[in-house]
């Protein structure tokens, strides 16, 4: 099989190494690392199975000798790793079929090996140890600090001072803000008996870990699954939200649809009443990509299958008020769900 990547994590779960300057190929059993001068000392160290070519000015136009070189006729690529420009110059004027395959290498990666799941089992626990720091902080420390500065205090606690590094910028959100699913710090200050919504997660050996926890800012307060709340209101949803995370998780397995997870998440969200305000998908896959495959929502077909990794994470959100969202990242093993 003849195909070319550019994606950062694509390419690194071919050769074990990649950088923002980068076309890899695969012709037949012959692989070509193609990137410039600034890389190819470390290339040198950790790339397996790939010959590194060094191109100065113009990666595509390497690439395209090399195509014709080897008199490629068909080849795959992924059009969401290229411009439309990089595109027009590697591809014009070449004798040469570009098959076009959404999500090639995510595709490749669905299923993770022995290998993949222990580093984001490992991923998963240090990532659990950042958020054990960031709570311990917020005891002591949190109280009066606006999100921005809290958000700063998350990256440092969860990368244990620059030992990792996050998979995505973590979210760190009040009240009112942890209503925005995806919410941005703002200069809202913590108080007492505020709700906080904390979702974040790190790398570990370039894979990525994901975990959203609820808490109210009131006494000894923890990021346990367990949560009780001041407000009858904040209780109810959250023991909603709870429920169907846990029904979800029931739901997995070998053989059963994607679909299948989401409905089972959002019937108990809807039959409580709330089901307008579960906005995104049940969940994710989790891998070298903090959002890979397979997605957990309501119109996938694909069959769960042995090893597959991916996120549980349903949310209620209640515009102008709060927002309650639980996550867990989960693994396909012996033909069950298993948490990570």
């Amino acid at each position: 099989m003849n195909f070319i990547l550019k994606n950062e994590n694509a390419v690194y779960y071919e050769c074990g190494f990649s950088c923002d300057n980068v076309i890899f190929l695969k012709l037949g059993s012959e692989a070509f690392f193609i990137t410039d001068g600034r890389y190819t000392t470390e290339a040198k160290e950790y790339i397996k199975n790939a010959e590194i070519i060094q191109s100065e000015y113009d990666l595509q136009k390497t690439a395209r000798k090399l195509l014709r070189k080897h008199k490629i006729k068909k080849i795959i690529y992924d059009p969401l790793e290229w411009s439309v420009e990089d595109f027009y110059k590697l591809s014009s004027k070449l004798k040469c079929h570009f098959k076009k395959e959404i999500n090639f290498s995510q595709k490749k990666r669905i299923i993770k090996n022995d290998k993949e799941i222990a580093i984001l089992k490992q991923a998963v626990k240090l990532g659990e140890k950042g958020f054990e720091r960031f709570v311990e902080f917020l005891r002591n420390s949190g109280i009066e600090k606006n999100e921005k500065k809290l958000f700063f205090k998350a990256i440092e606690l969860l990368t244990n001072e620059g030992e990792l590094y996050t998979s995505f910028d973590p979210i760190v959100a009040i009240n009112e803000n942890s209503a925005k699913p995806h919410s941005l710090p703002s200069d809202k200050i913590l108080k007492n008996n505020d709700i906080l919504l904390f979702d974040a997660g790190i790398k570990y050996k370039r894979y990525c870990s994901d975990r959203t926890r609820m808490t109210e800012i009131n006494g000894n307060f923890d990021f346990n699954i367990k949560q009780k709340f001041q407000d009858k209101k904040r209780q109810k949803i959250y023991d909603t939200v709870l429920k169907a995370k846990d029904e979800a998780f029931k739901r997995v397995k070998e053989g059963v649809k994607a679909k299948e997870i989401d409905k089972a998440a959002r019937d108990i969200i809807e039959k409580a009443g709330y089901g307008k305000y579960f906005v995104h998908s049940t969940g994710h896959g989790v891998g070298l990509d903090i959002h890979e495959l397979p997605v957990i929502s309501k119109r996938n077909e694909t069959i769960l299958e042995e090893n597959m990794v991916f996120t549980i994470e349903p949310g209620i959100y209640i515009p102008g008020e709060f927002g309650i969202r639980i996550e867990d990242m989960i693994v396909i093993k012996n033909s069950a769900g298993k948490i990570l």
